[in-house]
């Protein structure tokens, strides 16, 4: 399980912030070719992209690249300098504002190709935004295509499409009574696990919220995401913490794992009580989930008894 409960967004014309960006110690951090980067500065920016991965070292973090959209002037470039400068040190590339599975079939059979010419070992992932309407309408297809690992919402860009009175990026309204982003949250998280895919929940632009940014990234764990971007390392903790199981949970899941268990080798394959509460098959796959999540969050190991 490639954990990516915390996503750090880094602009790709800041050698700076790459740098720092590589020490960060996010799951994963993506190296920005799209909106972080000025248009006078794109095309100079992948070299600098380049360099970091092929130069820093990122730990145990995960490495992408965000290029810019299919169909965009920019973006064969991107992925052609990005994949041939340091195709061995990315573990995917992040593609923005995916309309349509067709978009996905053009990377696809573009990386195919330069794996083959370059002689990578690990083939490329893919990581895809959906940020408007008509990506959220073909949003299964868009989450089943070849390459994809995560399904990515995209607040921003999401709310300029439909028409929505924000100014900031994937903060609340007072103005409505419930909560604003979760029918795209939710229909996009459906997608993706049907097809066995991970969702992330995009940025909270609020960089000084902590508080807000906390309810944002509990919301979005709440609905069974895999985790959130940050903009900036000061979110860094507040978001993994969101989507880390607490050790109470933790040790509550691996407790409901070994009485079901235990239970089905003596052959009680139905409900049994563990202390106040009936579980049963259900409630062995609910912890199962999470035993899963904390194992991989370094709170246990797959060695336990009570592991899934």
């Amino acid at each position: 399980m490639r954990l990516r409960r915390a996503v750090l967004a880094c602009p790709g014309s800041s050698p700076r912030m790459m740098a720092r960006a590589a020490g960060s110690g996010a799951d994963e951090v993506f190296l920005d070719l799209e909106d972080a980067v000025a248009p006078s500065e794109k095309v100079a920016a992948r070299q600098l992209v380049v360099d970091a991965l092929r130069h820093h070292d990122f730990g145990r973090s995960l490495r992408c690249v965000r290029v810019n959209q299919i169909g965009s002037a920019l973006v064969l470039g991107d992925i052609e300098a990005v994949v041939r400068g340091a195709g061995d040190r990315l573990d995917t590339l992040m593609l923005p504002k995916v309309q349509d599975p067709g978009d996905l079939a053009f990377a696809d059979r573009l990386l195919t190709g330069l794996e083959a010419e370059l002689g990578l070992a690990r083939p490329i992932g893919l990581e895809v935004q959906i940020e408007d309407a008509r990506g959220l309408v073909h949003v299964d297809a868009i989450a089943a295509a070849a390459r994809v690992e995560a399904v990515v919402f995209g607040p921003g860009d999401f709310a300029a499409a439909m028409g929505m009175p924000q100014l900031t990026v994937g903060a609340e309204s007072p103005a409505y009574s419930g909560d604003l982003w979760h029918y795209p949250l939710f229909r996009i998280a459906v997608a993706a696990r049907a097809s066995g895919r991970q969702a992330i929940d995009g940025p909270f632009a609020a960089i000084r919220d902590l508080d807000g940014l906390g309810r944002s990234a509990a919301r979005a764990a709440a609905l069974g995401y895999d985790g959130k971007w940050a903009l900036h390392p000061t979110q860094l903790d507040v978001v993994t913490q969101a989507f880390t199981p607490t050790r109470a949970d933790f040790e509550r899941a691996q407790a409901i794992v070994a009485a079901h268990h235990a239970a089905a080798d003596g052959d009680r394959r139905g409900a049994v009580m563990l202390g106040d509460e009936m579980i049963d098959e259900a409630s062995r796959k609910m912890a199962a989930q999470l035993v899963t999540r904390g194992i991989a969050a370094g709170l246990g190991d797959s060695t336990s008894a009570a592991a899934p």
